[in-house]
């Protein structure tokens, strides 16, 4: 399949593979807004980001849109769980932290917070914020500092806000710079990505 692609594409597939985070995920927690999602999951690929969360223990699973999202979902995979308990698990299984975004009196500041571990972000719904059953099963609650009379961002932004931080943390170490996949497994993603 790779011969088939120009140079400059097949170049532009492999730097972004190559590059491409897989310590580092995010838990979308019944956000509800289709539009949000859609956003976010564009977010998460821009920064690196290999597999997206959808935790929907309220809400119906959403409808991603390819308008919104710049057919990001197609370089992001998703997986879907219905119950807090089963999400948690599957991310401690593969060695997460879970560190939840809520505005919270005992809450830690984003910008104290080490990204650079291998780390699960959690977004919950847009009214309701992120769940008690995931707050008890994080390791961390943080929010993002505002100076303004307002006290809470969009989903989509205060996502990009938290990513973006994880980006510059990881940058500033290089880790962007050396695939965390082995040679025959990046292989095996490039391949993939030749598909699409």
């Amino acid at each position: 399949m790779r011969k088939f692609l120009s140079e400059k594409r097949l170049e532009k597939i492999t730097k972004a593979a190559s590059s491409r985070q897989f310590s580092l995920t995010v838990v979308l927690e019944n956000i509800h807004d289709n539009h949000n999602v859609s956003a976010i999951i564009r977010s998460c690929e821009a920064v690196g980001i290999s597999k997206v969360n959808l935790l929907y223990t309220i809400e119906g699973f959403p409808k991603l849109s390819r308008v919104s999202s710049a057919s990001a979902n197609k370089w992001v995979d998703i997986a879907k769980f219905c119950s807090v308990e089963d999400c948690a698990s599957s991310l401690r299984e593969e060695g997460f932290k879970i560190y939840s975004s809520y505005l919270d009196p005992n809450a830690r500041s984003l910008y104290q917070l080490d990204l650079t571990q291998k780390v699960a972000i959690v977004v919950g719904n847009e009214h309701r914020g992120v769940s008690d059953e995931m707050k008890n099963n994080s390791d961390e609650i943080f929010y993002i500092p505002m100076k303004g009379m307002i006290q809470s961002l969009n989903a989509s932004v205060a996502t990009a806000v938290s990513l973006f931080e994880a980006l510059r943390q990881r940058d500033n170490k290089n880790m962007y710079d050396k695939s965390e996949l082995s040679p025959e497994e990046l292989d095996k993603l490039i391949d993939r990505w030749c598909r699409k």
